[in-house]
């Protein structure tokens, strides 16, 4: 079921009834969590492919894996990432808001641009977080309950050589069987990143009690802490300011 369809387009989300029902069916059955919820991090080797900073301050990165909450919220919490926005990319700008994309059909999917400091993170390194812990990578066209090609596994590409690492990346774990399965991210251009709605940002951060978030997202950024402590912040940095 794609329980973001239930989101209110300009008011608080509605993700927790259906999680709470999901959660008390677990329960039931003597299960501490639903099937779907977040587990543990896969354990991947870095990228052989990983070369060294430019001369650059900044640089950005796009990427998706299902809802945008989560995967934000995690990589708020990595050192050396300056901003980590919630979007869309993969489509045009008129449907470029909630209520379009959560059709899926309007190409875009739920994405986070990242900003970061190539002197302290690079952009393979951001990828073996994003496959490591941020999502699964092994899914298509869903992750967890949110089922829809809006959440996507996809990284987009801003150049050529962001292209080339996380198509050698994928490879190498593809031969490595770092999952078990293929993974079915996909490498797309990237067109244009538009930021979603501003009850979209720093959603984890503002809402630690959602059902959804304390199920499914708030143990990846556990798994964060755990897998990747030399990269792990504890305090995140945010889209608002004042949050």
């Amino acid at each position: 079921m794609n329980t973001e369809t239930f989101e209110h387009p300009v008011g608080p989300p509605r993700r927790a009834l259906l999680c709470a029902l999901a959660l008390g069916a677990g329960l039931a059955l003597g299960r501490t969590a639903p099937a779907w919820a977040a587990e543990r991090a896969t354990v991947i080797p870095p990228a052989a492919d990983d070369p060294p900073a430019g001369q650059a301050a900044t640089e950005t990165a796009v990427i998706a894996g299902g809802c945008f909450w989560g995967v934000q919220g995690v990589f708020q919490h990595v050192k050396g990432v300056t901003s980590a926005v919630s979007g869309y990319a993969g489509g045009d700008a008129a449907t470029a808001n909630y209520e379009a994309t959560s059709l899926g059909n309007t190409g875009h999917a739920e994405s986070v641009r990242i900003s970061y400091d190539p002197k302290q993170i690079s952009f393979a390194r951001l990828l073996q977080i994003y496959f490591s812990v941020a999502h699964d990578p092994t899914q298509r066209d869903r992750q967890g309950p949110d089922v829809g090609t809006q959440y996507r596994s996809t990284i987009f590409a801003a150049n050529p050589e962001q292209a080339r690492i996380a198509k050698s990346y994928i490879a190498q774990l593809d031969r490595a069987r770092a999952f078990g399965k293929p993974i079915a991210t996909t490498i797309e251009p990237l067109k244009a990143f538009y930021p979603a709605e501003a009850y979209h940002q720093d959603f984890m951060t503002r809402n630690p009690d959602h059902p959804y978030i304390a199920i499914n997202d708030l143990p990846k950024v556990d798994n964060l802490k755990k897998a990747f402590p030399a990269s792990y912040r504890a305090k995140p940095v945010l889209v608002s300011a004042g949050a």
